[in-house]
C-alpha cells in the first residue's frame, strides 16, 4: 500500500528546474535510497516531502495520518538540555510537561532541600496524572531503552556518534510511517553505523535516505530513486544492479540524442537549400524542423564529470615515516600505547576506528604535530605534504570560490600548465559564476569539492585526508577513488566509509580506545570482523557469567541452611577437558588465520574475476569459520573458569 504518491511535482528556485513534472510513489516498508549529484535536488525533494517546502505544482495523496519524520545530517547545537527531554521534543506540544518534570526532578535530586523545586515537582506531577502524560514518558523511556542511550546524561555532552542516536530517537518516538535520513553515516564510526544498519534492518518504518557511504546503500536500499536533470525515476532493484542499468541506459539516451543531431543536421542544410532553390517549401517538413529545434532547445545535457587532476611532487625517500614505541595520553587516558610501525613510499595507509578512540592525534603524531609522551618518531627526506581537513577550518568564509581556492592571482599552475582560475574550477564542476560568489552560497558537497581544488593546486608525495567523502555525491567519491589510486605518493586516509577504504587503501590502522594500533591488511573488513567477533565473544561471556549468577541466587530457602562444608566442591577437569584446554588456544589462532585469509583473498578484484572461484561458498565458509571461533572461545572461557575454580 502506497503510503505516499505524488504527481507532476515540479520546483525551480529561478534556474534550471530541480524538478520537471516529477512523480514518486513511496510504499508501506520500502526502503529507497535517492541518488543524483551535488546540487541536483536531493535534499529539496526530501523536505518537499517533509512538508518544509511547498512545490511549485504537484498533486498529493497521502495516507490518512501519514507520519513523516527527518534525521538531518547536521547535529545541532542544543545546550542545557537531557537527552530525555531532546528525544521528548518529537512528541510536539505534549513533550514540554514531561520534559519540565525530568529537568526538575534532576535539579531537586541536585538540591533536595530547594522548597521551590519540590513545589513545582509536586504540581508537574499532579498534572501528568491528570493527563495523558505518564503514557508518553513511558513511550520516550522506551525508545530511548531501543537506542541504548541514557536520557538522564546532557545531549551536548556526548559523542557525535550518541548525539546522532538521540536525534534518531527523536524522531522514532512519533511512531513515523515514513523516515527521511540525510547523510545518516556522517559523524558515525564504522561499528555505529553497523548499529544503525540492523536497527532499521529490523523496523518496519519506510526509508528514504541519501548517503555517500556505498556499503550503506547496498545494505539497507531495496530500490533506487534517480535524481539527473530535473527527472527523477524508480529503479526497483539493488544498487549494482542499477548502476548497471543506468550506464546502458544513458549509453542509449547517448546514442539517442546522437541520431537526433545527425537529423537535426541533415534538415538544417535541406532548409538552407531550400532558401535557395526554390520559393515554396513542404510547410510540414519546414514544422517539423522548427519541432526538432525547439526539443534541441529543451535538453538537459548531463553535466560533466569533476576533473581531479593532481600537482606531481618530487619522491620522497624510501623510507617515509617510522613510528618506534610511542605512547600518547590525554586526560590521564592512554590513547595511543607502544606504537611502532614503518610507512614506506606508495603505502596508503587506511585509519579507522570508534569515535573518541584517537585517528587524529594518531595522525597529528605521524605528522609530527604532536611530540609523542614517550618513543621516538622520524621522517624521511624530501617530503610535502598536503592536508585535507574534515572540519574545512581552511576556507575563509569572508572569500569567494576563486579566492579560496588561489588569493595570488588569477593563473594556476598544474604540472607546470599555466591554466586560468575560473577553468580549473571548472574541472571541478564551479560555474564562473559560482567560482566569483562567496563560499556561503555553497552546500557541503560544494564545499568538500572546493577544498579538494585547493588541495590539489599543492605538489604533494604524502598526501593526508581526514573524512574526504563526507557531503561528496557517490560519483565524485569513486572518481577520488581512481585518482588516489594512480597517486605514487604516499597517502594516510582516516575515514570511516568502508567501500573508499577498502578500494583504497594497502592496509589499516585500527584503533578502539584502549591505547592499541591494531594493523590489518587492506581496508577495514577485516578489522570490523575481528572486532565484532570479539564484542559477540565478550557478549556471550557476560551473558554466562549473568546466567550463573542468577542461578546462585535463585536457590530454594531451605538450602540456605546448608553448612558451607557440605556444599558440593567443583568438580575438577576431566583429562579430555584439560587436553581440551591445552589445544584450543593454538586452534583459535588457526581458525582465526584461516578466517583472515580467506576475507582478504575475497577482497581483492581479481577474486570476482577468476571464474575458479565460487563466491557464494566462500561466503559460507566464511560465517562458518566465524561461528567455529565463537564456539572455541566460549568452551575456552568455560574450561578456564573450572580450572580456576
Amino acid at each position: 500500500m502506497a503510503l505516499l504518491t505524488y504527481r507532476n511535482l515540479t520546483v525551480s528556485f529561478g534556474g534550471p528546474k530541480l524538478l520537471d513534472d516529477a512523480a514518486l510513489v513511496i510504499d508501506e516498508k520500502e526502503r529507497l535510497c535517492l541518488v543524483g549529484r551535488n546540487g541536483e535536488g536531493k535534499s529539496t525533494l526530501l523536505r518537499i516531502v517533509e512538508g518544509a517546502v511547498t512545490p511549485d505544482h504537484g498533486e498529493l495523496e497521502a495516507k490518512p495520518g501519514l507520519c513523516v519524520r527527518k534525521l538531518d545530517q547536521e547535529i545541532p547545537e542544543i545546550p542545557d538540555e537531557t537527552v530525555f527531554g531532546v528525544v521528548a521534543a518529537g512528541l510536539g506540544e505534549a513533550s514540554r510537561t514531561i520534559a519540565e518534570y525530568h529537568r526538575v526532578a534532576r535539579d531537586y535530586a541536585a538540591d533536595p532541600e530547594n522548597e521551590s523545586l519540590a513545589d513545582r515537582l509536586d504540581s508537574l506531577q499532579n498534572e501528568l496524572d491528570h493527563s495523558d502524560g505518564w503514557t508518553l514518558d513511558r513511550k520516550v523511556a522506551t525508545v530511548l531503552d531501543r537506542v541504548g542511550i541514557d536520557g538522564e546524561s546532557l545531549f551536548e555532552s556526548l559523542s557525535g556518534g550518541n548525539k546522532r542516536r538521540a536525534l534518531l530517537a527523536r524522531a522514532l518516538v512519533a511512531e513515523p510511517d515514513l523516515l527521511l535520513l540525510d547523510e545518516p553515516t556522517n559523524h558515525l564510526d564504522i561499528p555505529g553505523i553497523r548499529w544503525l544498519e540492523e536497527f532499521f534492518r529490523k523496523t518496519n518504518i519506510a526509508l528514504l535516505f541519501v548517503s555517500h557511504d556505498r556499503s550503506f546503500v547496498r545494505r539497507m536500499a531495496d530500490g533506487v530513486l534517480d535524481l539527473d536533470r530535473g527527472r527523477l525515476t524508480r529503479w526497483d532493484c539493488d544498487y549494482d544492479t542499477y548502476l548497471e542499468r543506468k550506464s546502458d541506459w544513458l549509453a542509449g539516451e547517448a546514442k539517442r540524442n546522437e541520431n537526433f543531431d545527425k537529423k537535426l543536421s541533415e534538415e538544417e542544410i535541406w532548409i538552407r537549400k531550400g532558401i535557395r532553390a526554390r520559393r515554396t517549401r513542404n510547410e510540414g517538413r519546414v514544422r517539423a524542423l522548427e519541432d526538432m529545434r525547439n526539443e534541441r532547445a529543451k535538453r538537459r545535457e548531463q553535466s560533466g564529470k569533476a576533473q581531479l587532476e593532481m600537482n606531481d611532487a618530487q619522491l620522497s625517500g624510501r623510507k617515509v615515516i617510522e613510528a618506534k614505541n610511542i605512547s600518547f595520553s590525554w586526560g590521564g587516558s592512554p590513547l595511543i600505547q607502544d606504537f611502532t610501525s614503518t610507512i614506506w613510499r606508495g603505502d596508503k595507509i587506511g585509519i579507522c576506528g570508534l569515535n573518541g578512540s584517537g585517528k587524529t592525534t594518531l595522525l597529528q603524531l605521524l605528522l609530527g604535530g604532536l611530540e609523542p609522551e614517550s618513543g621516538v618518531v622520524t621522517h624521511g627526506t624530501r617530503l610535502e605534504v598536503a592536508y585535507f581537513d574534515q572540519h574545512r577550518s581552511q576556507l575563509d568564509p569572508n572569500l569567494s570560490v576563486a579566492e579560496n581556492v588561489f588569493p595570488g592571482g588569477e593563473t594556476v599552475t598544474i604540472n607546470g600548465r599555466p591554466r586560468h582560475i575560473l577553468s580549473y574550477l571548472q574541472d571541478f564542476l564551479f560555474t564562473a559564476e559560482t567560482a566569483r560568489a562567496p563560499i556561503r552560497k555553497l552546500s557541503g558537497g560544494e564545499r568538500a569539492r572546493l577544498l579538494l581544488a585547493r588541495l590539489f593546486l599543492q605538489p604533494a608525495n604524502l598526501l593526508v585526508l581526514d573524512e574526504p567523502t563526507n557531503d561528496l555525491d557517490i560519483e565524485t567519491v569513486e572518481l577520488l577513488e581512481e585518482r588516489l589510486l594512480e597517486f605514487e605518493g604516499t597517502l594516510l586516509l582516516v575515514s570511516h566509509d568502508r567501500s573508499f577504504l577498502d578500494n583504497v587503501a594497502t592496509s589499516t590502522f585500527a584503533l578502539e580506545g584502549d591505547g592499541r594500533v591494531r594493523e590489518y591488511a587492506a581496508g577495514a573488513d577485516q578489522w570490523v570482523a575481528d572486532f565484532e567477533r570479539r564484542q559477540a565473544a565478550s557478549a556471550a561471556s557476560a551473558e554466562k557469567k549473568a546466567a550463573k549468577a542468577s542461578k546462585a541466587t535463585a536457590k530454594p530457602v531451605a538450602q540456605a541452611a546448608v553448612p558451607v562444608a557440605d556444599k558440593a566442591k567443583p568438580r575438577k577437569l576431566l583429562n579430555k577437558e584439560r587436553e581440551a584446554l591445552k589445544t584450543l588456544p593454538g586452534r583459535i589462532e588457526q581458525l582465526e588465520a584461516t578466517h583472515a585469509a580467506l576475507a582478504e583473498k575475497m577482497s581483492t578484484a581479481d577474486y570476482y574475476q577468476d571464474p575458479t572461484n565460487d563466491p557464494v561458498a566462500d561466503s559460507a565458509k566464511l560465517e562458518q569459520l566465524q561461528d567455529e571461533v565463537l564456539e572455541a572461545y566460549a568452551q575456552w572461557e568455560e574450561l578456564t573458569e573450572l580450572a580456576e575454580g
